[in-house]
Formats: structure tokens, sequence, C-alpha cells
């Protein structure tokens, strides 16, 4: 790189921050600064879980991703001094400068407070928590002796997922058809147990009525018990509690996935910023921190009013925020006017277990086998870089995209 370049430094290697580090390749002196060595394209981690990608797929290391023109920093940022603008990252005595500072942190598993979650249950949003949650799975399933009656093989093999937005119910759909067909592979009687536990009235609360129709027929077909109006109390070594109409049941479980929310990052936290009550950045409509024109906050970390309601919290906002904070960033540094901009909902994919899914597209939804691979055939396009989309697409056209049976 070139001496006397603008520094511009982003904190976060999700989708907000790695697209807009490439957005931004020769604007500068860039710095991507991510507490993994690896991207995550989130929206497949279920097909993770369930084996039909695999993490190179979906998990590439940002030095297979960024050329020379963009430094890669491994690390956990400790503190943003927006006074002298530097950023401190944790076991580095040196501090790193910048004229522009991108925040792209994002959320951490939001546990509501409920008793025993943070330390029981499993959460669901990195590659580890997948093989975490696969290899409990397996373990379970490993742990019922052949000949058990149904009852008892039920027993032994129950799971609970907690929330049931779009995640919760990508993730449950695939372990059911995953379950079962080790229930069956492994000559099991009866039928393993999954519940969805949800705090509101209805599942995927943000969808719009047909996507929902596909979503309850795919949690009927997955015999998955959905439980709205219940809140969870308490999360044990074994088990959960959960209270629906004022009445408290307690269930043994093999496994607790939580998937009930995101939090403020506690870097933003720390932040001090303008901030609305749920503890979001408050940004303008040029993506700049309100009060510090030098600075660009979004995706899990911003509020941005002029969004459609069902972008919210998505990694889809953050892909597309990401354009424009590149433009932006660009424009400041030529001293140029900023642009601002409405994000629009691009069409919506579900994954409802291994061989089916539902896509709303143009104003019309549709589900099935296709739109399972319609869906693979969309996030194809997402992929980070062009190289990596070929190295992707032809892994899942000449080796095909069948889900690992658990424990083979």
């Amino acid at each position: 790189m070139q001496q006397g370049q603008p520094r511009i430094v982003i904190i976060g290697g999700g989708f907000g921050g790695l697209f807009t580090a490439l957005e931004l390749t020769n604007a500068g002196e860039v710095t991507l600064i991510s507490r993994e060595d690896h991207f995550l394209f989130t929206p497949m981690l279920y097909e993770y879980v369930s084996g039909e990608v695999e993490a190179w797929h979906i998990a590439p290391r940002y030095k297979e991703l960024i050329d020379d023109q963009v430094r890669f920093v491994q690390g956990a940022v400790t503190e943003v001094d927006l006074a002298q603008r530097e950023v401190a990252i944790e076991g580095r005595v040196r501090r790193i400068a910048y004229d522009v500072l991108v925040l792209a942190v994002g959320g951490v598993s939001n546990y509501a407070g409920v008793e025993g979650a943070e330390d029981h249950a499993i959460p669901f949003r990195k590659i580890a928590h997948a093989d975490q949650l696969r290899q409990r799975m397996i373990e379970t399933l490993d742990g019922v002796p052949p000949g058990s009656a149904p009852q008892d093989a039920r027993r032994a093999a129950t799971f609970a997922v907690v929330g049931a937005g779009a995640s919760g119910v990508e993730l449950a759909t695939k372990m059911s058809d995953l379950l079962h067909d080790a229930f069956r592979r492994r000559g099991l009687s009866g039928d393993p147990r999954l519940l969805l536990i949800e705090m509101g009235d209805r599942v995927v609360p943000g969808m719009g009525g047909e996507m929902r129709e596909f979503v309850e027929e795919a949690l009927e077909k997955a015999h998955i018990e959905v439980h709205t109006h219940a809140r969870v109390r308490r999360i044990t070594p074994d088990g959960l509690v959960f209270e629906h109409n004022g009445e408290q049941t307690e269930l043994q479980a093999a496994g607790v996935v939580w998937t009930g929310g995101v939090s403020v990052n506690p870097l933003v936290v720390n932040l001090n910023v303008e901030k609305d009550q749920r503890g979001l950045i408050i940004v303008e409509p040029t993506l700049q921190v309100r009060g510090h024109s030098d600075v660009f906050a979004l995706g899990d970390t911003a509020y941005y009013p002029n969004v459609s309601p069902s972008l919210a919290g998505t990694a889809q906002l953050a892909y597309q925020q990401s354009g424009l904070v590149a433009r932006n960033v660009r424009a400041l540094l030529k001293g140029a006017p900023l642009d601002t901009k409405r994000f629009t909902e691009l069409g919506e994919a579900l994954s409802l277990g291994t061989e089916n899914g539902a896509v709303l597209a143009g104003g019309r939804a549709f589900g099935g086998p296709l739109a399972r691979q319609a869906r693979f055939a969309l996030y194809t396009q997402r992929l980070p870089t062009w190289h990596h989309r070929l190295r992707v697409s032809s892994s899942w056209f000449f080796e095909g995209t069948a889900p690992l049976p658990l424990g083979l």
C-alpha cells in the first residue's frame, strides 16, 4: 500500500464488513478486523449442520477472499477511541489509527435473562455451534440402545429449539429430517421428538401469509411440536422449563438450541454515541453515525429507519447496506455529496428440511424441492467473490447437495 493513503478501518467481518471491504479495494489503506479467521455465509449454516454443504463452501478464510489491497487483522476490538481516531485490539500494544471507521460488528445472542440459557443452551451463530449441535445429535442417537421401546427412544431423542423466527424454523426442520432419517437407518422404534418454542403468537412473525403457509405445512409434515405464547423460564443441563397460560412444564431434553434473538454487541454498548432505546447506534440516511461524520455503522449495529420491516436484523440488510457505505466512504474521501437509499426486500428464501424450501420472489411464493434448488442458486450469486462463487457452484453441480446422515 502507498504511504499517505486514507486509512479505512472496518470492524467486523460479516456481510456488512466483508462486502464493504471488497467494495473499497483501492480506495485507501483498508484494514478489516474480525475475531474469526473466516467469513460465514450465515443463511446456509442450516445446510452445514445437515451436511448439505461443506465448511469451505460457506466459511472461506478471509485471506482467500481479499487480496493485498486489504489488510486483515484477526482479533477482538476492545475499545474505539473516537476522539483520537484509534482502535484497540486485545493482546496488541499498538493501536490502529483510522481516518474513516466502519462499524459492522453484528449482534450477539440475546438470552433475555433466562436462567441457565447462556450456560446450557446451544447457540446457533457460528460453524462451531453447528458442529456442537450435530455432535450432540449423534451422541444422543448412539446412546439409544437397539431394541428400545418407542417411548424410551422418543424420550431420549428429545430436542427443543427456542425461537420460531426464520432461523428457528429452518433449524428445527433440518434437525427433524436428520433425526427421523437416523431413526430409520438405525432401526430404532418410534420417532424422535422436536419442540419449537415461541414467545409470540405465531411462527415467522415477520413474514407474509403465503410464506407462513409453507412454513406451517413443513412444520406439521416434520412432526414438530409448535408451542406459541410460551415463555422459557429456565434451561438446565438436562432440559428446560417453559410456561404457557401460567402453567409451567418441565421437559427433559438431550439438547436445547437457542435462536431466540440478538442483542447489541458489547463494543457498541460501551461506545459513546447516540443510540435508540434498544441500544442501536443512530445513523443518518447516509449511514454515518450521528455526530461523527467519519464513522459509519450498518447491519445489527445500527438503527436505520428507512428499511422494510422484514429486513431488520437480517444478513440481507447488511449485504445491501455495504454497497451504500462503500460508495459514501469514497464520496467522503473525495469531498463529494453522499448518497442515501431505501432498502427493500430482495426476496425471501427458506430451507424447510433437507428436501424442501420456500421462496418468495416477485411477490409470489412457491415451495417444495424446486424452491430448495432455487435457494441454492440464489445464494450462489451472493457469495463474496466471483472465484469463490465459481468453486462452490461447481462443487454443488458436480458433487451434489445431498444431506449427510447423522453418525456416518
